[in-house]
């Protein structure tokens, strides 16, 4: 099963509400008074009614939680002198008294108009810390002077926003994805640079890789996913019990653009495993042969020659059953070394490719003997890609070959591990043959290995290569997995020749 993952959003804000200001000319401000307290001055200049004759100034009023300042005009008689340096001196006072205002207001991006409403914060889910941006001291500017933090252009009179501290013209607070501007209530915020919120959902939210939809969170809230630890492939954990096909090779699933090849026993293919696909006895055994002489290269010459058969999985499971000696690996096993007499079935002609489907098997009963020799015969699971099926052939071949040279009752982690160091060992000298012990064995490929009539492997088969010995390495299983890496280390420390004397004498590795 691959690994679960989970993601929280760290270090990002969902903040509701920009804090819009407008700002008029002084003479507007002065034309709007003269109009406002005209009728109160007629009434009241006896000193009566209306309130109008009072010439006491009303105090600021705080809006909710962003400080903001809002002034009424002081009612005034319409011969208080001198007017000009009166208005100037009040504008100046209010100007200062609102800019000081602004600096000490949080950060925080809200929305307002000359009707303030409540302000409501966007509900954050747990995880998200909260947006505390560096609180700067009170500065004070020359009369109608305001950089935008967009355009770095002058501010003058209307609209404008605030926040983390800046103004900005309308237009120019924009998304930092798509550089729009950011007209919607609600907007994220990664450190200091503003998102819509669907353009941040785009970047941060991951989607599932087989269907294409966002993962969903769990009921923690979390974005729980699952993950191949070799492929990267990100899936929703639904896909591993909604029947959607994985590849029998490489264990990718499949995805909605995507179509597998079905196998006439319940298996499913990958279009990349396919490329190189051994699908019959005949097909295989070029490698087969090239897989011995590699052995023959090291001295580890079989003497014996062994029947090698690609079969179904059908046939290979029935043998196991029949099978006395040797310890299998679960949940599906690939290949089998028979030491005991057994009829079994194999596939003796290519399948077709149908509606992506393989038809046609045509499949023999075998009768296996044991003709003084401890190894009837070699079985491989057909439809493996070529590096998989010459892998498991190397594996296999390593087990008749200990049983033909005498080593007996080994117990599973000694036996199976130096099995896969062999296996290892061949697929290192296929994927990387400058480190391989032996030439690489492609020139005696399978014919229906696509890559091989071109006289090379393709980036995707080496690719599925690593992916084989990726496996091998990282075996969680006591036997194949911890026999695997005691082999390794041993062999690495005092080579394979010593490493197998040691192990016929005392039934163990070197330490």
């Amino acid at each position: 099963m691959a690994p679960s993952s989970s993601l929280s959003s760290s270090g990002v804000n969902h903040i509701s509400n920009p804090c819009v200001y407008e700002r008029k000319s002084r003479f507007m401000k002065w034309l709007s008074k003269l109009f406002k307290s005209g009728p109160s001055r007629a009434v009241g200049a006896g000193g009566g009614g209306g309130g109008g004759g009072s010439s006491s100034r009303r105090h600021p009023q705080l809006l909710g939680e962003e400080n903001m300042v809002s002034w009424r005009a002081p009612s005034r008689s319409l011969d208080e002198c001198p007017r000009a340096d009166k208005e100037k001196e009040e504008s100046d006072h209010t100007m200062q008294l609102s800019q000081s205002e602004d600096w000490k207001r949080p950060g925080g991006y809200k929305w307002g108009t000359d009707n303030d409403w409540p302000l409501q914060d966007n509900l954050i889910p747990p995880g998200y810390p909260t947006y505390a941006p560096p609180q700067y001291p009170p500065q004070y500017y020359h009369r109608g002077y305001r950089l935008c933090g967009g355009c770095h252009g002058d501010i003058g009179y209307g609209n404008y926003l605030g926040c983390m501290g800046k103004y900005f013209h309308p237009e120019c607070f924009r998304c930092f994805s798509c550089g729009y501007p950011i007209t919607e209530n609600e907007f994220s915020l990664s450190g200091r640079d503003p998102y819509h919120k669907s353009c941040f959902k785009e970047l941060t939210h991951p989607k599932c890789e087989v269907c294409f939809q966002y993962i969903p969170t769990n009921d923690a809230g979390l974005i729980e996913y699952r993950c191949h630890p070799f492929w990267s492939q990100k899936y929703c954990p639904s896909h591993e019990h909604d029947n959607t096909a994985r590849c029998c090779s490489c264990e990718r699933l499949e995805s909605r653009n995507a179509r597998y090849y079905c196998l006439e026993d319940g298996r499913s293919l990958c279009l990349e495993c396919m490329e190189s696909a051994i699908t019959d006895t005949g097909d295989c055994q070029p490698l087969y042969h090239a897989i011995r002489d590699y052995y023959e290269g090291m001295n580890m010459k079989l003497d014996q020659q062994i029947p090698m058969l690609l079969v179904e999985r059908q046939a290979l499971n029935e043998a196991i059953v029949g099978e006395k000696n040797g310890y299998h690996h679960m949940p599906e096993t690939r290949g089998l070394c028979l030491s005991e007499e057994q009829t079994v079935t194999s596939i003796q002609r290519r399948p077709r490719i149908g509606s992506h489907r393989l038809v046609g098997i045509r499949s023999q009963p075998q009768k296996l003997t044991r003709k003084s020799c401890e190894v009837t015969a070699i079985l491989v699971l057909y439809g493996l890609p070529r590096l998989l099926t010459g892998a498991i052939l190397a594996h296999e071949l390593m087990h008749g070959w200990l049983r033909l040279k005498g080593y007996r009752n080994l117990n599973p982690e000694v036996e199976e591990g130096i099995c896969q160091m062999l296996s290892y060992m061949w697929l290192e000298s296929e994927v990387l043959p400058s480190k391989g012990m032996m030439p690489s064995t492609s020139a005696a490929s399978s014919s229906s290995s696509s890559s091989s009539k071109k006289g090379g492997r393709s980036n995707v088969e080496n690719k599925l290569g690593e992916f084989f010995m990726h496996q091998i390495a990282n075996d969680a299983s006591p036997a194949y997995g911890g026999g695997f890496r005691a082999a390794n280390a041993a062999v690495n420390k005092y080579g394979l020749r010593r490493t197998l004397d040691h192990i016929k004498l005392t039934g163990d590795f070197p330490l």
